[in-house]
């Protein structure tokens, strides 16, 4: 059922609803107990129609109330939007990397065949709407949906920005998330302590008392050392701030290995950036991922969506407004109708 939209509790139902013309047609046509007489004279000067309605007015009334009967089984209803009822939920925050080496083609999102090789930041957006509205991931494996989770967006280069902050409304954050592109101007670069701190503020601000997950999905090393004068806030500080506010940070590294021809600098500061990930991951109690492809990309979301299905408190319209009652009292009154008619203005002398 849509949001505001009548609907029925049980629609199966409502396959039930040919039995009452069918009702109506045999109740009409079936054979009643007669009188023989010798002469119609007596009731030739009468007026005509009457029994006509005799006999189809009591199979439309008994009909319609079997159709009544039917509809109240199905539980017409609709929403109440205004009431809010518990249900399960966990407050997820994506931190996004979206500096200028995301969009680089070396992600092997399906083996095909033919083989697709999408970008970085590509791969991330298509794993990201998998986990969030579920569905069919390339090798088949299936991705429940979390409707009850409020999920929100980050995004960072040299700086954070909350591009959605945690909603219900995923189709809104799931939009968002798709028009976002690589960095590649002076914002390139990869400030992931401060992301890490907008992510916790947007969790802290909008999880209320649910638990709360930050996932950090970065290709690169924290590399800003001053940003307006001020010095960036060191990822893991940025982590144990998390940890003392009871969220769990998991990290996806999506770098990938050094080419074979990297400089000796390249290949350290590669692994600085994944070494700074399981740093903040470990501070927080949570894991780290690194995923060199579509398949590794996905397979963290899994065990990301296993790990955090625990109960806690969110709120959704759960509650609805039932209109049963009065179709079955429809299907009562015509009855009654039927069979007081049956015994007064219709009645058949036999």
């Amino acid at each position: 059922m849509m949001d505001g939209m009548p609907g029925f509790a049980d629609p199966a139902f409502l396959w039930l609803l040919p039995l009452a013309p069918a009702l109506a047609w045999w109740w009409a046509v079936r054979r009643r107990p007669a009188l023989r007489y010798p002469s119609l004279d007596l009731v030739a000067g009468l007026p005509g129609g009457r029994g006509r309605r005799a006999k189809w007015g009591g199979a439309v009334l008994r009909g319609l109330a079997l159709a009544a009967l039917i509809v109240a089984a199905a539980g017409p209803r609709t929403p109440d939007l205004r009431t809010r009822l518990p249900a399960e939920g966990v407050a997820i925050v994506l931190v996004l990397d979206i500096s200028g080496s995301m969009a680089e083609r070396d992600v092997l999102w399906s083996a095909g065949p033919p083989p697709e090789v999408v970008s970085r930041l590509a791969a991330a957006k298509r794993a990201f709407r998998l986990f969030v509205a579920g569905g069919t991931a390339p090798d088949g494996t299936q991705l429940e949906p979390r409707p009850a989770d409020p999920i929100g967006l980050v995004t960072f280069a040299v700086l954070p920005q909350t591009v959605c902050p945690p909603t219900l409304n995923h189709s809104v954050l799931l939009k968002l998330a798709d028009e976002q592109e690589p960095v590649s101007d002076l914002r390139a670069g990869t400030n992931l302590g401060d992301a890490i701190a907008e992510g916790v503020l947007r969790l802290d601000q909008g999880g209320g008392n649910r638990k709360k997950v930050l996932v950090v999905l970065s290709d690169g090393e924290h590399n800003v050392s001053k940003q307006g004068g001020a010095d960036p806030l060191a990822p893991v500080r940025a982590a144990a701030l998390a940890a003392a506010l009871g969220i769990k940070v998991y990290t996806i590294d999506a770098g990938g290995r050094p080419a074979g021809d990297a400089g000796d600098d390249a290949v350290r500061q590669r692994e600085a950036g994944r070494e700074t990930l399981r740093a903040v991951a470990a501070t927080t109690g949570g894991r780290a991922f690194e995923a060199t492809g579509g398949a590794d990309l996905l397979a963290a979301y899994r065990e990301i969506a296993e790990l955090e299905k625990a109960p806690t408190v969110s709120f959704q319209y759960r509650r609805y407004h039932e209109y049963y009652p009065w179709a079955a009292a429809a299907a009562a009154g015509l009855l009654l109708a039927g069979h007081l008619l049956d015994r007064t203005r219709w009645r058949v002398v036999p």
